[in-house]
């Protein structure tokens, strides 16, 4: 290819960024990758599916191996999907930028210089639960439907239909209630709720 035609191909791709990114800009009040610009969520959410039921998933997630998501759920930014051990995401969740949910994984095999295997588990996300940014959920572990996971939690353990959950490893803090369509977060230590999700 000429540099003539390389400057043309470079000129055009940054007018189209350019052309992207105000559109979303004044669109959706952010500022996307160039990558997120161009694609379009919710068709990966159907590409994914195969069918039209409302997932969203954005380009820079990764998947792998055998995912099951659920209608209306939200994949944002910068996910690991780990499917290779089974992983089944319900219905109306939300799972955060950056969050890893896996069901396997190589410790064994490592630390043993590759004479064990590696180990699979499948894992389940519950409907209509939230995975706060850079939640990971380790192998095998299954959680509840109507549960909230904090920010940065490592959950390690089952846990309960709605149940919050908080830290490394994650631990229960308290319980989802729902109640006249109306959501309430009740702390087991409700003086030491402040700053909590």
């Amino acid at each position: 290819m000429s540099d003539e035609r390389l400057d043309k191909l470079h000129s055009d791709l940054v007018a189209l960024h350019r052309r992207l990114r105000d559109e979303t800009l004044e669109t959706y009040k952010r500022m996307n990758p160039f990558i997120e610009d161009l694609s379009d969520w919710k068709e990966r959410g159907r590409a994914w599916t195969k069918d039209d039921r409302g997932v969203t998933i954005y380009d820079s997630t990764s998947i792998v191996g055998d995912v099951e998501i659920g209608r209306e759920t939200w994949v944002g930014p910068h996910c690991s999907l780990d499917g290779t051990g089974g992983l089944t995401i319900g219905h109306h969740c939300s799972i955060s930028s950056g969050c890893e949910l896996l069901s396997h994984d190589t410790a064994r095999w490592a630390l043993s210089g590759g004479a064990a295997d590696y180990e699979y588990d499948p894992t389940w996300i519950g409907d209509c639960c939230f995975l706060g940014s850079r939640a990971v959920i380790t192998k095998g572990v299954t959680i509840g439907d109507r549960s909230l996971i904090a920010a940065g939690a490592v959950v390690t353990t089952n846990l309960p239909d709605n149940s919050i959950a908080a830290g490394v490893p994650a631990r229960r803090i308290g319980t989802v209630v729902l109640e006249d369509g109306d959501v309430r977060l009740d702390y087991d230590d409700p003086a030491g709720s402040a700053g909590r999700p």
